[in-house]
């Protein structure tokens, strides 16, 4: 289900462990394979590190194992992989963020959203159910109000596509990245776009639910960053849970009232 202008994924060459007898054997280097895939990973996903010139890839690794609670080993081994050919959000996991919360928050409470395009994969209705019942994720525990326009611009405006779609961030067919969103601000800031080769759905059936991946993006098009806390919302790998029993988790709102507040009980 950072900062962008606010949607994967061989074979694999471990490092031998050494020994106290008899001479340690010499750590295999990466194949070039290995490297391209790691370091495409984390570039996409953890750009912060990108700037630190003295980490290496084992250090890189080790970070991105941190954040998903993985045995930090350094190494591409199959647990970190199967890790990175997960469904999951294209925005990245750890980014200069400015504030604990998130990025920006939007300096107003109603905001305006339109549909731009929709998914053969179900009916217009279907989608625009999910994506309004997406939006009451967020406004029902803040003092925020979904508007849906049709005509003018809109604070969040939503689109499926394919591949490179206008916004410098093209999306990589089936499976891999779902769904990318921009921080809140002007122009595409608060749009949401989602991947067109994607299955979608309104249950699972082996695909991938609307509701679920909506909700997290417009986590994100409210000013919310990635949470490294399994089974938040806003934690960026895809799993499928029942949308008619979803409630929001405890860490997404928190994070939520912290940028806009909890919702009075006059609203």
């Amino acid at each position: 289900m950072g900062t962008t202008h606010y949607v994967l994924l061989c074979t694999v060459i471990f490092l031998p462990e050494t020994h106290a007898f008899p001479t340690p054997q010499r750590p295999q280097p990466w194949s070039s394979i290995d490297l391209e895939k790691v370091k495409g990973y984390l570039d996409k996903f953890f750009p912060i590190f990108t700037k630190t010139e003295n980490l290496s890839i084992e250090e890189r690794i080790k970070e991105m194992q941190k954040f998903f609670h993985l045995t930090v080993t350094g190494r591409l081994d199959t647990e970190t992989e199967k890790v990175m050919e997960l469904p999951r959000c294209g925005m990245p996991d750890v980014a200069g963020y400015q504030t604990p919360s998130g990025t920006r928050k939007w300096p107003k409470t109603h905001l305006t959203y339109k549909i731009l395009s929709y998914t053969p994969d179900l009916p217009k209705t279907k989608v625009d159910d999910a994506i309004e019942r997406a939006l009451m994720v967020w406004s029902d525990v803040t003092p925020l109000h979904f508007r849906r326009v049709y005509e003018r611009q809109a604070d969040i405006e939503i689109k499926f596509a394919r591949r490179e779609h206008g916004d410098g961030y093209p999306f990589d067919g089936r499976g891999g990245t779902l769904a990318h969103a921009f921080e809140p601000g002007p122009g595409r800031g608060g749009d949401a776009h989602f991947d067109d080769d994607e299955k979608w759905s309104e249950i699972n059936q082996g695909k991938v639910n609307l509701f679920l991946v909506a909700a997290h993006e417009f986590g994100h098009s409210l000013g919310l960053a990635h949470s490294n806390v399994r089974g938040a919302l806003m934690y960026p790998l895809y799993s499928y849970q029942n949308p008619k029993t979803f409630r929001l988790p405890a860490d997404d709102r928190r994070r939520i009232q912290k940028l806009y507040g909890k919702k009075s009980s006059n609203s």
